[in-house]
């Protein structure tokens, strides 16, 4: 590990979200999400799994807890359930809802971690996407009265605050192409649910701050954009998915502005928004897992653009391709497009799945995983070298959970769930991570 010397102050954590790992979908007055809906509708999720047990963390985080403080992190990323707080995602909070992340994040501080709360997983309540979602420009305002109660009820302990995690997949795969929840096929037409999770966004800071909250940020997924040819026809192609996947959530927030080739697609008044939305921040949460291919369209393709797969790399069982130099492209590339309105940058996520099995030793033995980690982590300390001001980094994910449509399969935890006992085991790449964190 001798090219991963870290500041002594650099922040190590690990990252979880709420619909994922916590089960209980019906426990405490908890509300149903799109997820629940989704989950429940036939041959949207994979061997029609669900979520209703997943990791069981509702019940068992104080096992879980005890396994960060065992790895030795200073923070815990988690999510809050928003239907579990506001059932129907407006009016009066839930009590049992409050009263479990008030034990949870009470349990987080007394192991000495600090809690990093994010405030939107992608779990909209269904209620509220009865009335349009995101799609609705007035879900951004009940998205800020929400921000306000939870603001209120824990502005005391949590030590880092991000409002919505990665909008952009909820624009893209959530209402453009119908793969995750609510599973609408917009296409393009899916760009105004961007502008009012911006909106969203904006709103919370400035509620999370009228509450007390400090050390707001972000947590956007980016990926470095690569034409499949060096023509001229590919390179305009790159620029217009660069900004659809990564400049229409990263320029509104630091800069005010939107990129112009998606202008015509936002709402009516957009412009009114950009102040609200350009709120100051305390750090910028990126979450990187690999870059995007791109060529021009093809004939009859409406879009702009066309994806293309990234060959020439290993791949996980989630069909990522491992591209560790991708993360240190990404950061200087940010580090030179924004500039001084780039505050700090954490890693909020970086991880990988693979088909992790218990061997007959006990053990489960994770060797591409702790390789995957290693690469990803040499480029990020290149990146610092290099001028990227990074103050830390979150390993997605603490547990094996939920992945979305891909049901149970892909495993992205450091620590091993069986999902028929609930036994935790950590893999050998926990064991890595610890000895990372302990020697710097």
């Amino acid at each position: 590990m001798e090219n991963l010397n870290f500041p002594s102050e650099f922040l190590w954590g690990v990252s979880t979200s709420a619909f994922q790992i916590e089960g209980a979908t019906r426990e405490g007055g908890r509300g149903p999400s799109i997820w629940d809906t989704f989950t429940e509708t036939e041959g949207k999720i994979a061997q029609g799994e669900d979520a209703k047990v997943a990791a069981d963390h509702y019940h068992r985080y104080p096992e879980d807890i005890a396994l960060m403080s065992e790895l030795g992190v200073g923070a815990y990323r988690m999510s809050l359930a928003w239907p579990r707080i506001q059932p129907d995602g407006t009016g009066a909070p839930n009590k049992e809802g409050l009263d479990f992340y008030d034990r949870l994040i009470d349990a987080v501080c007394d192991a000495g971690i600090a809690p990093t709360v994010t405030l939107y997983h992608w779990d909209t309540p269904q209620a509220l996407e009865d009335t349009g979602g995101w799609l609705n420009r007035d879900t951004a305002a009940r998205f800020a009265e929400y921000a306000s109660i939870v603001g209120e009820r824990f502005a005391d302990r949590v030590k880092m605050w991000i409002p919505l995690n990665e909008p952009m997949v909820m624009s893209i795969y959530g209402y453009a192409i119908g793969e995750y929840a609510p599973g609408q096929f917009l296409m393009l037409d899916a760009i105004p649910t961007a502008h009012h999770q911006n909106l969203a966004h904006g709103l919370a800071v400035q509620a999370l701050r009228a509450a007390g909250a400090t050390n707001i940020g972000t947590a956007n997924n980016h990926s470095p954009i690569w034409p499949a040819n060096d023509t001229d026809e590919d390179d305009k192609a790159a620029i217009w998915l660069d900004a659809l996947l990564n400049r229409l959530f990263a320029d509104p927030v630091l800069l005010g502005s939107y990129p112009e080739q998606l202008l015509d697609h936002l709402p009516e008044n957009y412009a009114a928004d950009l102040e609200t939305i350009h709120q100051p921040l305390d750090f910028y949460g990126v979450n990187y897992y690999e870059p995007q291919g791109v060529a021009a369209p093809g004939e009859g393709n409406p879009l702009p653009f066309e994806l293309r797969p990234i060959d020439g790399f290993p791949m996980t069982t989630n069909d990522s391709p491992i591209v560790p130099h991708g993360l240190r492209e990404l950061l200087v590339s940010f580090h030179n497009r924004y500039q001084e309105n780039l505050p700090p940058i954490h890693i909020t996520e970086n991880g990988c799945s693979f088909a992790d099995t218990v061997a007959e030793d006990g053990a489960v033995h994770d060797p591409e995983r702790i390789d995957f980690l290693t690469g990803h982590l040499g480029a990020l300390r290149e990146a610092m070298d290099a001028g990227v001001d990074v103050r830390g980094y979150f390993v997605w994910s603490l547990l094996d959970n939920f992945e979305w449509s891909k049901g149970y399969a892909p495993r992205f935890g450091i620590v091993h769930v069986d999902y028929e006992t609930q036994k935790r085991t950590p893999k050998d790449s926990f064991r890595w991570y610890q000895k990372l964190i302990s020697n710097d």
